[in-house]
């Protein structure tokens, strides 16, 4: 294939996908948003509010009845113009506080934007909303560098490792909140574990021991977990 004809193809896909972003928060800005903060809240008996990035969005509310209604009519509101919610990831979710669970039903948890939000108790002995990664993106993170190393386990070992240290210090720069730690040191533990294993895969008498893996690792050292956003807990 033509190199500049490939370039601009990549070129006028990526500004295709800018444009669907965009058409996409405009068209919710008016679907979701606007009729929720006009049209809903005023409705409602409690308090409530909204947090939308993208095409991912949390509607929070004071009263159980007030979430039930909306989520009985959001579908319809979707449906009107041509649009869907996602089955898997549409549902209500009780969170609020433990030492609040009238009910019984418990705090309960939820996903967004790559995080896991659950309820616990911080240092200072106060009940504080905390993040860690979300199962299916540490999987999926944890999924493509197992199949970088095992395509590249090949290259050059200064190349592997500048590599993997990108990885790792884009996945710290995101994922690198309070309380999220232990995942950042497991997504470490695993990357040496993937590391080692494909490069004892480079020839029949290449298998690598842990004692020269951490020779290796002393000369060509990974990013260790870092907390890079704080927040007071």
């Amino acid at each position: 294939m033509d190199q500049s004809r490939s370039h601009r193809g990549r070129q006028t896909t990526r500004e295709r996908n800018r444009y669907r972003a965009g058409a996409t928060h405009i068209f919710l800005h008016y679907i979701l948003d606007e009729w929720f903060e006009n049209e809903v809240k005023p409705r409602l008996k409690g308090e409530a509010y909204e947090i939308r990035f993208a095409d991912d969005a949390i509607l929070g509310f004071q009263h159980k009845e007030d979430a039930e209604k909306v989520l009985a009519v959001l579908p319809k509101r979707f449906e009107k113009y041509g649009l869907a919610l996602h089955p898997d990831k549409t549902r209500l979710v009780p969170f609020h506080r433990p030492d609040r669970d009238d009910d019984g039903s418990g705090p309960g948890t939820f996903d967004f934007l790559g995080f896991t939000h659950y309820w616990a108790v911080s240092r200072k002995g106060k009940w504080v909303v905390k993040k860690r990664t979300a199962r299916d993106r540490f999987s999926r993170t944890l999924r493509h560098i197992r199949a970088w190393c095992r395509v590249h386990r090949h290259d050059d070992v200064k190349e592997q490792h500048r590599a993997l240290s990108r990885k790792l210090n884009g996945h710290y720069s995101y994922y690198g909140v309070t309380s999220n730690y232990d995942a950042l040191a497991r997504l470490w533990h695993e990357v040496v574990l993937t590391w080692r294993k494909w490069l004892s895969r480079r020839s029949q008498k290449g298998y690598l021991s842990w004692e020269k893996m951490t020779r290796l690792l002393e000369r060509y050292p990974l990013p260790q977990p870092r907390i890079v956003h704080r927040y007071v807990t």
